[in-house]
């Protein structure tokens, strides 16, 4: 299967630091070059299987009252789609989604530890009784102290889950001290090493895809396309004959 994880920024572009300031209308106003941006997404996110999108609008002022997630859903052609609006800011409402090809058979918003209200994880499943297949998307905390408390908790959800991926924007590198509760048992490791943010001069490996020990990584690649101020990450995942299964007979039903 064909995973990738995006940090779409609402739909708008930054090409440099200095454009957090001078561009900072476009986080609070609509404007045309973010459906441009969107239909690029689109295109680019047409071949996979499934898609962790993070800062996707929900139908604010800054996005003309589009709902980001459907939006994408539509013109990329996925049947399925899942949107958790993790802050309502009035004139934004940003969130993290997840399109599939395959039907869920069950999706649950969790609400992230921290000092600050608004970090969330949407896990959703696709099968049933030990042979699922469990994706959890997440944007993490900015600072180590959120991320630790974040990590903790992700830990322990995903600790008797057998077939799990977890895809987002981390706010930090697999090496981080903060992420370390995810790597502690060895049953979850990154599937991708080379950096994605910023992403008109890439230094951090932030946006991550880690796999538990069934899932088997046969290609990882950071896309360099000036859409959002993060890169989109792609991963080829061998997954078990029961997974494959398991999602056939959901686009059987």
């Amino acid at each position: 299967m064909r995973l990738m994880t995006f940090n779409i920024q609402a739909g708008a572009y930054t090409g440099s630091y200095r454009e957090y300031l001078t561009r900072s209308w476009q986080t609070v106003l609509p404007h045309k070059g973010k459906l441009r941006n969107l239909a690029g997404i689109a295109q680019l996110i047409e071949p996979c299987d499934f898609v962790a999108i993070q800062e996707a609008d929900s139908a604010s002022v800054r996005t003309g009252f589009r709902d980001q997630m459907e939006y994408l859903a539509e013109m990329a052609g996925f049947p399925f789609w899942s949107h958790q609006r993790n802050r309502n800011l009035g004139l934004a409402q940003p969130g993290s989604g997840l399109l599939s090809r395959f039907e869920p058979t069950s999706v649950i918003a969790h609400r992230l530890p921290g000092a600050i209200p608004g970090r969330g994880a949407l896990e959703v499943h696709f099968g049933e009784d030990g042979q699922d297949l469990r994706l959890i998307v997440v944007h993490m905390a900015l600072t180590a102290a959120g991320q630790l408390k974040q990590s903790r908790y992700l830990a322990d959800l995903t600790a008797d889950m057998k077939h799990v991926a977890i895809l987002g924007d981390f706010n930090a590198t697999p090496e981080s001290d903060s992420l370390a509760p995810l790597f502690a048992s060895k049953r979850l490791r990154s599937a991708n090493t080379e950096p994605s943010f910023p992403s008109w001069n890439p230094s951090r490996n932030i946006d991550l895809v880690l796999l538990s020990a069934g899932l088997k990584v046969k290609h990882a690649e950071v896309y360099s396309v000036p859409i959002s101020d993060h890169l989109p990450v792609q991963i080829d995942v061998e997954i078990p004959r029961s997974c494959a299964a398991t999602l056939a007979g959901l686009n059987q039903t």
